[in-house]
């Protein structure tokens, strides 16, 4: 025997029928509510509104309609879109098609004032209880941006007139006109007679619409249901008393989340896909936190709070991983439904209790449905902190009224976001970093300076092209280890790759391209979880940089955004370049900054940049990179000491960019450190190759990159610098005794080859081809490479300790010591 239909009970007193696709009574159920405009409520089983569902099928319900919205539009129209949901029923479902879209922010209407944020428009819903929508975004331009190729994404929970849809395109449209529009619902419930409007709009306003929906049917309803509705309503309540609720069965607790910093809420502001990157990083603890405060519970609800949907469906989708409990998943709400306890009537129970978010409407009742006898071992009622008012905790409050139905009841509060555009200091901050900004030149930008596209990375560096700045590696070398010249004063001749070491570099590439990717997703991942919403890259040039330019890839290829990008000087004993840190400082906040670097050796350079930092305000000293096979740092891709091609070369991997210059005759006090821009070397230019190469492997890397970036930000990631200590030992062990001689790792190494005279080379015993390229460079100088058992890198290069000339011979290559 089929189980009954739980709108059997509405369509058989009321003559109501459901008529549409076979999954549609899955979908929905019927109730009855005391409404003036239309008395039948259509109730959802997947929308996590007045049913309580596994909250997996309610998210992705939602994430799969916004994977056929990315289908529909293509990805780059996807890339522009913006998707609005409506308050308060489709705020969780809209934030749910915004995931499976992937690549577009956020934004739902709501009916909660919020002082000091502007309003971006409005509009009516004909047939609710509460009428008026308010849209406030903290962007002012987030719905205007790029209006006439940004497609908006309207989604709502059916689509039944298209009253309220069509409303909000007109009201929108007078104000931000673009081309396209796409609807997006569970249930396109639209009569014959509403179904051609849809396309007499579309050509009203001169733009297209589209229509996507989960099931498609209608409601067919007899003469006088409104009025029959409305008497049977009263005639239940007439003859059922107000049920006393029962005592409370236990006190409840507080559940501390530790939400991620700088993540809104929910959509009321904007929600961007950096936002989204953030919170995914952090849900798997804050459900843990949440499964140890639920002990035993075996069926667990998670309760949200009217417009507060999606935070905690994706609280309650991170339980389910984390738990073997059922875990069931609603929200509150403001509209009085009629209960009847029968299984062919949708809303089976309800809680009453006072509105407690000092609501700009006044106080009135609030409702949660299908709670009251349902079998919860614990409920978790998660309410933003707006809501965490005294009218919570009352004796008559939601705690209270649940904590009669449930033996635990836990409360988790999501800080209330405040956007920026409230606080008279970011205003006054950014007035102060405007006037600052005028006193320093702009960043050099490709293809003026550097083989690199402009939006890539402008470079806070002066241009040194003309000065005559190359001096022989030897006699750089006796200079420098003598002590009569710094390595930033002078540079080194640009190696000129011979075809056989070309060639090399190309199959390297090839090999290793999507290990790089995958650390290149992994720490990009890491830094928007911990950094974002909008972190500032600053990378360390030049071997920083090619970094930099992939992890800002990396971020607009999978979330869409923009990241600003910048290259700085940092000199090892000489620090940083200040005036440079001074323009960081006028045009973002310093809280935004994120350093990044290519690879950790010993370490120097991330103790010279936390020394460098201590007289600078607000600037965070993490450097995050690559590889970090020396355990100097918290944030990288991969610990792992593996050849990253970019090491293998010097300017034509990095944008034909020069190393830094620091020089007193050419750098004044109000200069940035300088650098050239070898435009002669074009020919041999691999900067765009190493980048496209690795770029292409991000798709087929994503899937290992999520699963990673989740375990490291889980993770003990506390620097070991087992680094630092091997260097000491094998400075000893050699008979160097300077530690500034010994470069460890693939990449360092590399280098040594490649503009210092080196020593020799150990090589860990059964390196592969990460060494190829090594082998050949030490063969080509005439350097012995060494294979040690017990080395912590894979390979360590040993600069020459004997600093004189002839430390190499006349052929260039190394003279051994007898």
């Amino acid at each position: 025997m089929d189980a009954e239909w739980s709108g059997d009970w509405v369509a058989g007193r009321l003559g109501v029928e459901l008529v549409g696709d076979g999954e549609l009574q899955e979908l929905l159920g019927l109730a009855l509510r005391r409404n003036p405009k239309r008395a039948h409520l259509l109730v959802s089983n997947v929308l996590g509104k007045h049913v309580p569902q596994r909250p997996s099928v309610v998210h992705g319900v939602g994430y799969e309609l916004g994977e056929r919205v990315r289908d529909l539009l293509g990805e780059a129209e996807a890339r522009r879109a913006v998707v609005l949901g409506y308050a308060e029923t489709a705020t969780g479902l809209g934030h749910a098609v915004a995931d499976g879209l992937g690549v577009a922010p956020y934004l739902h209407s709501t009916r909660r004032l919020v002082d000091g944020v502007a309003q971006a428009g409005g509009f009516e819903e004909a047939h609710s209880h509460a009428t008026s929508h308010l849209l406030l975004p903290e962007d002012p331009d987030l719905l205007a941006a790029g209006a006439e190729g940004s497609p908006l994404v309207l989604v709502d929970d059916e689509f039944s007139t298209g009253n309220t849809v069509l409303n909000t395109i007109r009201a929108l449209h007078a104000r931000y006109p673009r081309d396209r529009y796409v609807i997006v619902a569970l249930v396109d419930m639209r009569s014959e007679a509403d179904q051609g409007r849809l396309a007499e709009f579309a050509e009203e306003i001169g733009a297209r619409v589209d229509l996507i929906a989960r099931a498609r049917g209608t409601v067919r309803l007899p003469e006088g249901v409104l009025e029959k509705g409305l008497s049977l309503v009263a005639a239940h309540d007439a003859g059922h008393a107000a049920p006393v609720p029962p005592a409370p069965r236990s006190a409840p607790a507080r559940v501390a989340l530790d939400w991620p910093a700088g993540v809104p809420d929910g959509g009321r502001h904007g929600f961007t896909p950096v936002h989204r990157a953030a919170l995914e990083a952090a849900l798997p603890a804050m459900a843990g936190r949440l499964a140890d405060a639920l002990g035993d519970a075996r069926r667990v609800l998670v309760l949200g709070f009217e417009e507060l949907m999606y935070a905690p469906l994706r609280l309650a989708t991170a339980l389910e991983d984390a738990t073997a409990a059922e875990v069931r998943y609603s929200t509150t709400t403001r509209s009085p439904v009629l209960a009847v306890d029968d299984p062919g009537y949708a809303i089976r129970s309800r809680i009453v209790f006072p509105a407690h978010d000092d609501p700009s409407d006044g106080p009135g009742d609030r409702y949660a449905y299908n709670v009251a006898g349902a079998g919860f071992d614990a409920v978790v009622a998660v309410v933003d902190s707006a809501g965490d008012t005294p009218a919570l905790h009352a004796p008559d409050g939601l705690l209270a009224r649940l904590a009669g139905h449930t033996g635990q009841v836990l409360l988790a509060v999501v800080p209330s976001y405040v956007p920026s555009t409230t606080t008279e200091r970011a205003s006054a901050k950014a007035s102060d970093r405007q006037e600052a900004a005028t006193m320093l030149p702009e960043p050099l930008r490709g293809p003026a300076f550097s083989s690199y596209a402009a939006e890539d990375v402008g470079w806070l560096l002066q241009d040194l092209s003309d000065t005559a700045l190359e001096a022989p590696t030897e006699e750089r070398e006796e200079a420098i280890q003598s002590g009569g010249a710094h390595y930033a004063e002078s540079l080194p001749v640009e190696y000129q790759p011979s075809p056989q070491y070309q060639e090399l570099f190309k199959a390297a590439l090839d090999d290793s391209a999507a290990r790089i990717a995958r650390a290149v997703g992994t720490v990009t991942e890491t830094v928007l979880a911990e950094r974002g919403p909008r972190p500032v890259l600053v990378s360390l040039a030049r071997a920083g940089t090619p970094v930099g330019v992939l992890m800002r890839r990396w971020a607009q290829h999978r979330h869409g955004v923009d990241l600003p990008h910048y290259a700085v000087s940092i000199v090892r004993g000489r620090g940083i370049d200040a005036n440079a840190l001074r323009w960081l400082a006028a045009h973002h906040d310093p809280a935004d900054v994120v350093f990044v670097d290519g690879w950790t050796g010993k370490g120097a350079i991330t103790r010279e940049l936390a020394a460098a930092l201590e007289d600078f305000e607000g600037f965070d000293p993490e450097i995050a990179v690559l590889a970090d096979p020396g355990g100097c740092v918290r944030t990288y891709g991969t610990r792992e000491d593996f050849l990253i091609p970019s090491a293998c070369l010097n300017s034509t991997v990095s944008g034909l960019i020069s190393r830094t210059v620091l020089r007193s005759d050419l750098v004044g006090p109000h200069d940035f450190h300088g650098a050239k821009f070898y435009r002669e070397l074009a020919g041999t230019d691999f900067s765009g190759l190493f980048l496209d190469t690795v770029a292409a492997r991000f798709d087929e890397v994503a899937d290992a990159v999520d699963a990673e970036a989740k375990e490291l930000l889980a993770a003990d990631r506390a620097p070991t610098w087992e680094g630092w200590a091997a260097v000491e030992r094998i400075s000893e062990e050699y008979g160097i005794h300077d530690v500034n001689l010994v470069k460890p790792g693939v990449g360092e190494t590399t280098r040594v080859l490649l503009r210092r005279v080196p020593w020799k080379i150990l090589a860990k015993r059964g390196a592969g081809a990460d060494l190829d390229h090594v082998r050949l460079l030490a063969e080509q100088r005439g350097v012995p490479v060494e294979e040690v058992g017990d080395l912590p890198y894979t390979c360590v290069g040993l600069i020459h300790p004997k600093y004189t000339r002839g430390a190499t011979g006349a052929d260039g290559t190394a003279v051994t010591a007898k």
